[in-house]
């Protein structure tokens, strides 16, 4: 099961607060009250310095953060340490079939996780795709999010109230807009199904197979190419987001939602809002590698982070979304209405959720996102 196309219509139906009165599961912590540490390699913005400090503050623990920027960070240290050096890392959901045959990671010992306190459909992502050789998930949710369109909001508003991915392309935002390789790519992918370049569905059309995917990457390719003046800067993770629109003359982008939903949070004159095309969903997890080292601490880690007070922390903090129930209990007014402005009307429904990637998938593409950048 890949996370639903059509997620819930609001933050609180999709998080199930029904389940908000659950007090967290009780475990008996070995790692407790003691000196320990714990190694993550985990998205660049996912671990503030505020969870942080309350997690060492309970447990004794301090967490070592190796921040990364994309899932071919995480996969190619795997492999070269061949799965050592880190007690838990960060995959997002829809890249199972790439990890699977390294047998780099080891299942979860479910019954020391509080799973009742996470979002099932999501926790089901782990169960049915990440339960490799049937040995029990290899992944757990944490964070889920979005990509679509962040601009300066003193210096351009979209025509209609609604952005497009179109926006990046056109002629008044030339030089002045950024965006990440292959995701910017995917987006003018989809704008180039509204008007006609590419048949409706072709971009989802091209995960099927690499003889299907080839001639809609190349007519992207050349599109993009045709356009490639336009870019100011390519971002590669969070803070290369915010500085872009900050301090290197980008007024519009295709960004994460978190980073640019913090600095809105903080005052600055910058939103995000879901395009017409839809917004690209996705989640990302939590997994053990096969040389974890730390394991009191790793169930420690989870037993803090998925309680409610506690994803409602990292929603705050960093603009995500937390897949714990009842997280949104614990949400700022302010986090309350940066959600609702960035997804408003119909836009959850109109999420477009990554698909499953073929083993194959992301290679084929680096083949055409280097030509864009190299042109």
């Amino acid at each position: 099961m890949t996370i639903s196309a059509k997620l819930p219509l609001s933050r609180r139906r999709f998080l199930g607060t029904a389940a908000a009165a659950l007090a967290a599961p009780a475990f008996v912590r070995k790692a407790n009250a003691s000196s320990g540490e714990i190694n993550v390699m985990m998205w660049s913005d996912y671990l503030p310095d505020a969870f942080k400090d309350a997690f060492k503050a309970e447990t004794g623990i301090t967490i070592n953060h190796t921040p990364i920027g994309s899932n071919e960070e995480i996969i190619n240290n795997m492999r070269t340490s061949r799965g050592r050096g880190f007690d838990l890392v960060s995959p997002t959901n829809m890249r199972s079939p790439q990890w699977e045959p390294l047998e780099l990671l080891q299942p979860f010992d479910m019954a020391r996780v509080p799973v009742a306190a996470l979002n099932p459909a999501l926790v089901k992502i782990g169960e049915d795709e990440w339960n490799f050789g049937g040995a029990g998930s290899h992944w757990l949710p944490q964070l889920w999010g979005t990509e679509a369109i962040a601009w300066r909001t003193d210096q351009w508003t979209p025509e209609g109230g609604v952005p497009s991915y179109g926006d990046l392309w056109s002629d008044a935002m030339s030089g002045k807009m950024m965006g990440r390789p292959h995701s910017m790519m995917l987006g003018a992918g989809l704008y180039m199904e509204t008007i006609g370049e590419l048949e409706p569905g072709a971009m989802k059309a091209a995960y099927a197979s690499e003889e299907a995917m080839r001639p809609i990457w190349q007519k992207v390719t050349d599109w993009t190419i045709a356009r490639k003046g336009h870019v100011k800067k390519f971002w590669n993770d969070a803070d290369g987001q915010k500085t872009g629109l900050l301090n290197e003359g980008v007024v519009i982008g295709q960004t994460w939602d978190g980073p640019i939903l913090a600095m809105k949070a903080a005052g600055d004159p910058v939103t995000y809002q879901a395009p017409k095309e839809g917004a690209l969903a996705w989640v990302d997890g939590l997994s053990i590698p096969v040389g974890a080292e730390n394991m009191d601490e790793i169930y420690a880690f989870l037993e803090f982070s998925f309680r409610p007070e506690n994803g409602g922390m990292t929603a705050n903090l960093t603009g995500y979304n937390s897949c714990v129930l009842g997280a949104d209990q614990h949400l700022t007014e302010v986090s309350k209405k940066n959600f609702a402005e960035a997804y408003p009307g119909d836009a959850l429904d109109n999420l477009w959720a990554w698909p499953r990637e073929p083993e194959w998938y992301a290679g084929v593409r680096t083949e055409y996102v280097d030509r864009f950048q190299a042109a």
